[in-house]
């Protein structure tokens, strides 16, 4: 029986390109996955807000994660069977795995003090202070500040002071990831968590298949869904370095930058299917 296959992409700096958010590039591949029916799950640290319109221009009707795991939204004609610990959303169900936003608020409010001007976030910079970090024009930045579960905070003092930062936070209960640009605060959740509870889910509906999955990303909090999967396609940033992994085998490092190299390694992937299999 053939494995059931499914595809876990990041967006920024791997989906889509770090500097113009376009994703061109790697349409050949999108449109591969497509023909061949294999799901591609949008894992990102983005809002729904930011998500839901980027999959209507790729013609994307599967289930995405938002906010680096906080939440998996799942359309019903995505899956044959009512997915567990779910609420319905619409059309559909959503898995949450953490706290509402408000709660991360509070805590950088009571960190101000002792951090002061060494940071900021996504609620205290305003639709122009979004819009002058991150590039983006001002309908896209609206939607980046709807958040339901995470605060994005630009980190401005040194490396000492981000760890101190981050154990202050992580000691309330957040979890704390470096993306490419911001700190991401958040509940206990992480993309690693909420790709294996959707790959379970694909799992129910079908036990006798064994599923090959393929993660996608380039930053760090990408860290925890590449070493989830069966394959990774960790991809070379402009900006960073690749984000440090334990995992070696079935592990493929792109040579070209964001949407570039995520065509080149799922349309490898999709031509040998076990591409990086060492087994």
């Amino acid at each position: 029986m053939s494995p059931l296959l499914l595809v876990f992409s990041d967006l920024d700096g791997s989906l889509l390109d770090h500097h113009s958010y376009s994703f061109q590039a790697a349409l050949p591949a999108v449109e591969a996955l497509r023909e061949c029916g294999i799901p591609l799950i949008l894992c990102s640290s983005k809002t729904r807000a930011e998500i839901e319109p980027l999959r209507r221009e790729l013609g994307n009707s599967d289930p995405f994660i938002v906010e680096n795991g906080a939440a998996v939204f799942v359309p019903a004609a995505s899956l044959d069977r009512t997915p567990p610990d779910c609420r319905p959303d619409g059309d559909g169900w959503v898995r949450e795995f953490a706290p509402p936003r408000q709660r991360w608020l509070l805590e950088l409010a009571r960190l101000k003090p002792e951090f002061g001007a060494q940071f900021t976030h996504f609620e205290a910079m305003g639709l122009d202070g979004v819009m002058a970090a991150t590039g983006l024009q001002p309908e896209a930045a609206t939607r980046a500040l709807q958040r339901d579960y995470s605060e994005p905070v630009l980190w401005r003092g040194d490396a000492a002071g981000r760890e101190a930062f981050a154990a202050a936070l992580s000691a309330s209960g957040a979890t704390v990831l470096q993306g490419g640009r911001f700190l991401s605060v958040a509940g206990d959740c992480d993309k690693g968590a909420a790709l294996r509870w959707l790959r379970n889910c694909y799992q129910r509906v079908d036990p006798a298949r064994d599923v090959h999955d393929l993660a996608i990303g380039d930053s760090a909090n990408d860290s925890a869904m590449l070493e989830s999967a069966r394959h990774a396609l960790v991809i070379r940033s402009p900006v960073h370095g690749f984000p440090p992994l334990q995992r070696q085998e079935n592990t493929r490092y792109s040579e070209e930058f964001g949407p570039a190299g995520w065509a080149r390694g799922v349309l490898e992937w999709l031509q040998h299917l076990d591409p990086y299999s060492q087994e």
